[in-house]
């Protein structure tokens, strides 16, 4: 596996595609050189190449595990209320969903589902809250871990259309009266700064029935981990799941700080970061990195070959 990663890196590290996104000020400021590659298996042995200590904010790669810590204090029945499980077709920011009959989000992993799913955390006030989100990030990684200020305040200063998203989704009875504060939530998950070995523990704890494999500590029930699955694998990558599925064939999530990671079940996790991104958000370097891994190593859940005894 060590020298396959070495070699993706160094195929990749010369493609210029792409640019750091703009449309968050703190993230355009993101160098489109670094790169990074790192898996972890299940038992938590890691394969390195790049600058895989380089800091960056989740964004929404957050989105699969807040939907899972949903998922753990409300259940699958109330959750389903309030968010569906459809792929829209759309990009991330879509909100032509509020608008169809049941105003519902059709799923977590775009910002208005995610919006709806951080109105959901428990707890007696903000900080109650808060400080439970950061536990279960910490559970994933085993350590402690930050929030960017100067990301969060970039993300708050600009979100315009998240904004006007919440208020739709209020006007619909789909949050209630606390706007300010799901949003600040929304905005401080997307805020959390992690590097590629991180993220990549993260998958990896996915990928081994939500224990982490270092801490040997449960991030998420085992019974909810094949719903978070399930929804990065069908809506994870937005309006290219479609051709992800066709090309890679993984549960994914991408975010726009140029952050990719997938999940493996029963075998290992896969990060990677390059800050330079697509028209629909996904990191470029990323992309290739991640096809070219489904190929040699045969990740694809539609492409393994099946002997019938």
């Amino acid at each position: 596996m060590q020298t396959l990663i070495d070699t993706l890196y160094k195929k990749y590290a010369s493609l210029n595609a792409g640019h750091p996104a703009t449309y968050i000020p703190e993230l355009a400021k993101a160098n489109p050189n670094d790169f990074a590659i790192v898996v972890t298996t299940t038992k938590g042995e890691q394969f390195c190449a790049g600058d895989v200590d380089r800091i960056f904010s989740l964004q929404s790669t957050s989105k699969p595990f807040i939907y899972g810590m949903a998922l753990e204090e409300h259940g699958r029945e109330i959750v389903l209320e309030k968010v569906g499980v459809e792929p829209t077709g759309e990009a991330f920011n879509s909100i032509v969903e509020l608008e169809k009959r049941t105003h519902r989000p059709y799923n977590p992993m775009i910002n208005s589902g995610a919006i709806a799913i951080s109105s959901l955390i428990k707890g007696e006030n903000f900080e109650a809250r808060l400080s439970s989100m950061h536990t279960m990030f910490e559970r994933y990684v085993g350590h402690r871990l930050n929030v960017g200020k100067e990301v969060f305040e970039s993300e708050k200063k600009t979100a315009h259309r998240n904004r006007s998203i919440a208020h739709l989704l209020r006007h619909f009875e789909v949050i209630d009266d606390g706007i300010d504060e799901t949003l600040d939530l929304y905005f401080t998950q997307c805020s959390v700064l992690v590097n590629t070995k991180d993220l990549s523990m993260m998958a990896a704890t996915l990928a081994n029935y939500g224990v982490n494999p270092m801490t040997k500590m449960a991030a998420i029930p085992s019974r909810y981990v094949g719903d978070v699955l399930s929804l990065m694998f069908t809506c994870g990558m937005y309006d290219s799941s479609g051709e992800w599925a066709y090309s890679v064939g993984v549960p994914a999530k991408s975010g726009v700080s140029g952050a990719i990671f997938g999940v493996v079940p029963g075998e290992f996790g896969i990060a990677v970061y390059s800050p330079p991104i697509d028209e629909k958000g996904h990191s470029v370097r990323g992309l290739e990195v991640f096809k070219d891994l489904s190929h040699e190593c045969n990740l694809s859940i539609f492409r393994k070959t099946v002997k019938v005894p």
